[in-house]
């Protein structure tokens, strides 16, 4: 007598024996796996020439991978043997806004990209600015907006113009302390509020675990493990969360993580 068939869980993205190297360099990434599943907020922490950008625009199909695969939608069993790439939003480092474009209309590219009519895409737009804190903002230039102000713009974009799953490569990164925290929890709160699925790249333990769901580390290279630590604090988070004995406990294993990858890749190189 059979057993009946189990349905596997959906995966958001599924990489399997991932390599890429440039040429005349050293491996980036051999043979590496890793599995986001919908409506997560998974954090990549690794340190600067890791390979944490290259990784993004593998996955946003920007760049081909000399071996392994790379699905986003898969299902189960069928997750190693898909080939290519889904609809997503990237949000690079730089907002990369167009500087003769205002708000509305740098807000509305990827819709416009999609095929929908300007009158339509700005009327999306709309609708969605005042729950990203941008209301009053939509005849305004690049130029005229805070560092924090442009990055909702652009994160605005890729929310209209992508699919279920988002890649945002330390957006934060260039922008003073106090205004950091405060598009961290604005981020959160979005996030609550949209449930898309991201994977967030940076080099900050704290961001890592006040955003996430958990937290992949990248501390050898070539990368062909993640490790992996599971946040599990309460939501939804303030930056007060940072405060508590649960938080510290979490930083404390995330950056024992990073010790035993930096001193394995030590070891390796001995």
């Amino acid at each position: 007598m059979s057993m009946p068939k189990v349905e596997k869980e959906p995966l958001a993205l599924s990489v399997r024996g991932l390599r890429f190297s440039f040429p005349g360099e050293s491996p980036l990434f051999d043979a590496l796996d890793f599995d986001i599943r919908p409506g997560e907020f998974v954090s990549i922490l690794a340190a600067s020439g890791k390979g944490k950008t290259t990784l993004f625009r593998l996955l946003a199909g920007l760049l081909d991978p000399q071996a392994g695969t790379i699905a986003i939608g898969a299902t189960g069993d069928s997750a190693a043997a898909a080939s290519k790439l889904g609809k997503i939003g990237y949000m690079p480092q730089r907002d990369c806004l167009m500087p003769w474009r205002t708000v509305l209309d740098n807000a509305a590219l990827g819709l416009e990209l999609g095929g929908s009519t300007k009158r339509e895409a700005r009327r999306q737009v709309l609708e969605l600015l005042p729950g990203l804190g941008l209301e009053g903002t939509e005849h305004k230039y690049p130029h005229e907006l805070s560092g924090g102000m442009r990055q909702r713009v652009s994160f605005l974009r890729s929310l209209l113009g992508g699919g279920e799953l988002f890649l945002l490569d330390e957006p934060f990164s260039a922008l003073d302390a106090l205004t950091r925290v405060g598009m961290q929890e604005w981020l959160l709160q979005v996030w609550e509020q949209h449930r898309k699925t991201i994977l967030f790249i940076t080099h900050d333990v704290d961001e890592a675990l006040l955003l996430s769901d958990r937290v992949l580390v990248a501390a050898q290279s070539p990368i062909a493990t993640l490790s992996e630590l599971a946040v599990s604090l309460p939501r939804p988070r303030s930056y007060e969360i940072a405060l508590g004995e649960a938080f510290i406990g979490l930083k404390r294993q995330l950056l024992g993580l990073i010790g035993r990858g930096a001193r394995a890749a030590e070891g390796g190189r001995t």
